[in-house]
């Protein structure tokens, strides 16, 4: 399927978020979906990431996260974990998004998304990746009107000891939820993972959670170095089975 493509800015309590907006040449009006970028942000990989969700007959919005801090390139130098300069950068891009503004910024995607033309009314859905994971599920309890599906690839922190884990929100969640996690990954440890699948148990609703074997924190972006195609299609796979079932 044929895709279009144009820029937008989404106003937001926070300040104004560019990105871009990628829908099918067919006419019609299609299920809005919004895609969260990892913390590099939205570059070709995130881009052709995007496009192909659009080909699969989804309205996508993908907006600068990170808006606050920057405008793409967010690194404009080479992205090394552990090198101070990434460093450095990783905790200012991270630093003004708050649980709280994570939601603002969320329901702002979710009315702007709604608005456009081509956009079908009624249920959306929302995929993130890596930082964003979280922000896909405090997506979905900033807006349960909305939002019938999220879905986070190799999520960070998804649950932990502190008051704001995102698991927490789960309450507020009626979305279907999916998780797919990393093997080995510092961000989401197997404990934290069994955590997690408990609290989703205590929850009720729809969900799966699934580690994948063999790939690394990052697997799913073509330009990351722990890339597994194997993996990533069988991951964009699960993820076009959780939207179909949920908003077609």
């Amino acid at each position: 399927m044929q895709v279009s493509e144009q820029s937008i800015e989404v106003r937001t309590s926070g300040g104004t978020a560019g990105g871009f907006s990628y829908a099918p040449q067919d006419a019609g009006q299609w299920p809005g979906v919004i895609h969260l970028t990892d913390i590099v942000g939205i570059r070709p990989a995130a881009r052709d990431m995007a496009r192909r969700l659009a080909a699969s007959g989804y309205c996508v919005l993908q907006p600068n996260l990170f808006f606050r801090t920057g405008n793409p390139p967010l690194f404009d130098f080479p992205f090394a974990l552990g090198e101070e300069r990434t460093m450095q950068r990783l905790h200012e891009l991270r630093g003004p998004l708050t649980p709280e503004a994570m939601e603002r910024d969320a329901s702002a995607y979710v009315d702007y998304l709604g608005g456009q033309p081509a956009v079908r009314a009624g249920a959306m859905g929302v995929v993130g990746y890596c930082f964003s994971g979280s922000m896909a599920l405090r997506a979905a309890a900033a807006r349960p009107d909305r939002i019938a599906a999220a879905a986070s690839f190799h999520g960070g922190g998804l649950y932990t000891d502190a008051a704001t884990s995102p698991h927490t929100v789960l309450p507020r969640v009626k979305a279907r939820l999916y998780f797919g996690h990393a093997t080995d990954d510092h961000g989401m440890p197997k404990e934290a993972i069994e955590q997690l699948e408990r609290s989703l148990a205590s929850w009720g609703g729809a969900y799966a959670s699934e580690t994948y074997a063999g790939a690394s924190h990052g697997w799913t972006v073509p330009d990351s170095r722990a890339y597994n195609e194997p993996q990533a299609e069988r991951a964009f796979a699960r993820l076009t089975e959780l939207f179909a079932a949920a908003l077609k």
